[in-house]
């Protein structure tokens, strides 16, 4: 009993000494932050309003879900999404109050927006978008390509006489009578 009620004593003197500099950044920012002394208050500070604030997902989500959709499954949706977020933005901030002295341990983040809790959130210190280099881009002279128009192609019929070997055709002459011998054939 002595060791909780001087741990909560020393959580009520770093959430109430908290430096007017300190105190004119955000919670959500001071718990994300690389120093140990920011995050460790900011951590006890998000907890703090995390797990006193975490009853409220439940109605907002029920009330918004009954308004968009029909009466009765609108109100079936919001209740279960609300008790979903409630129980995680419950335990977000009891993990923060129970963890703020670990070194390099930032919590568990859960949306500011009651609305959805699970919606992504993020800091602009921390997460700058990356910015590609630029490439330059030089372009290559196009070359042109100029075809002549086709010519068209005669085919010519094949001619019978190609196709006659010239050696075996026989010779008209062979058998004209030479000289007076009507039986004399020149061969």
């Amino acid at each position: 009993m002595k060791l909780r009620s001087a741990l909560l004593a020393v959580m009520l003197c770093m959430t109430l000494t908290t430096p007017r500099l300190l105190a004119s950044e955000d919670v959500w920012d001071l718990a994300e932050s690389e120093q140990y002394g920011k995050k460790s208050a900011g951590m006890v500070g998000r907890g703090l309003i995390n797990a006193a604030t975490s009853p409220v997902d439940l109605v907002v989500q029920t009330v918004e879900s009954t308004q968009e959709g029909p009466p009765f499954f609108g109100t079936l949706t919001g209740l279960s999404s609300g008790l979903g977020c409630t129980a995680l933005r419950a335990s977000s901030g009891i993990m923060d109050v129970a963890t703020f002295w670990v070194p390099g341990f930032n919590g568990f983040k859960v949306s500011r927006s009651y609305s959805n809790c699970l919606e992504a959130e993020y800091t602009k210190a921390r997460y700058t978008p990356v910015r590609e280099p630029q490439t330059q881009v030089i372009e290559q002279p196009q070359v042109v390509v100029v075809q002549e128009p086709a010519k068209p192609v005669v085919v010519q019929a094949p001619n019978p006489m190609d196709y006659v070997k010239k050696g075996d055709a026989p010779d008209p002459m062979a058998y004209v009578k030479k000289g007076s011998n009507e039986n004399s054939y020149v061969k």
